[in-house]
């Protein structure tokens, strides 16, 4: 049976599914819908079930797995299901969220010891010491966290993977330029996303907590590296310190893309170009997966909603 991102235009199915987010909203006629976001191993598809009942607002809401009849359209160049109807599993069939989650493809023990290895590669003790104890505070968080709600890296693991993708991007420039502080570089690139531990609420029917919404990664990660520092006795004034919070507060790269600063060292610029590269892949990737080629991608609204095209012989 085809899987939620293997459908093809006017395909009808049935199929069960995890409700990954439900937000009731009014319609036009000031009727309650429920915009749903349905996903299984492949990926996800977005729906609207209008006109839903308090029942139905009740029943079907973010974390549970439905069985979904449909049919896969397409609205605005982007992916949509027309909700036939819902209903909840019965007693033979898998009610197991877990098992419709999408996944990073490395293992978690496997990212885990590559970061570790890095680690060794951080030879400014300030910088390894507060890497070490961040890492350890939020460990498991950091490996089972996705690394956004939506668009890039947004499955269980996601942000230890863009963690990993970068890392090894991060090598390879540094490889190319000696001039590069590899051992700063690496420490900005593993805390660049952490704050994304207080920002999401986790992994499954992923939201932003109020810390996330109200303040925003950044900034939260910049603060634990200052608790960090004071819980290790370490200096927050050094000049390494300074520079080690310049690289997670510069790494948007501009201030209206969410940075309070722009990158003004040559390490922070790195971090934030190839930042935006592996997320930039990463949603290419997916949707081009997805694709015959000779077709054209779905619209990706973190790449300012373009459709890329897929070529067939080359």
């Amino acid at each position: 049976m085809k899987k939620i991102r293997e459908l093809s235009v006017d395909d009808q199915f049935e199929m069960l599914v995890l409700i990954k987010n439900a937000d009731v909203r009014l319609a036009k006629n000031n009727k309650k819908f429920i915009a749903f976001t349905f996903q299984d191993t492949s990926g996800t598809i977005d729906g609207k079930y209008w006109g839903a009942s308090e029942e139905d607002i009740e029943t079907f809401v973010a974390g549970k797995v439905v069985s979904l009849m449909g049919k896969r359209e397409i609205y605005q160049g982007n992916p949509q299901v027309k909700i036939l109807n819902l209903r909840l599993p019965n007693a033979s069939e898998s009610s197991e969220p877990t098992q419709f989650m999408e996944r990073a493809p490395l293992k978690k023990e496997d990212m885990e010891e590559e970061i570790n290895q890095t680690l060794f590669e951080i030879t400014n003790a300030h910088w390894n010491r507060i890497v070490r104890f961040l890492l350890n505070k939020y460990q498991k968080q950091f490996f089972d966290y996705p690394a956004a709600k939506r668009n890039h890296h947004a499955f269980a693991s996601g942000l230890a993977y863009h963690t990993v993708s970068m890392l090894r991007l991060g090598k390879a420039v540094a490889k190319e330029y000696p001039e590069v502080n590899h051992a700063l570089l690496y420490a900005g690139i593993i805390l660049h996303d952490l704050g994304k531990v207080i920002e999401l609420s986790g992994p499954m029917s992923t939201e932003y907590t109020l810390a996330g919404n109200l303040v925003g990664h950044l900034v939260l990660v910049d603060e634990e590296i200052t608790k960090a520092c004071l819980e290790l006795n370490i200096d927050g004034a050094a000049e390494d310190v300074v520079v080690l919070r310049h690289m997670v507060l510069a790494h948007h790269g501009l201030l209206e893309y969410g940075s309070p600063v722009r990158p003004r060292i040559m390490e922070a610029e790195i971090l934030h170009q190839i930042d935006n590269m592996d997320a930039s892949m990463q949603m290419m990737l997916t949707s081009i997966r997805q694709t015959t080629p000779g077709e054209y991608t779905d619209r990706i609204f973190g790449m300012d909603n373009r459709s890329f095209y897929v070529p067939k012989e080359v």
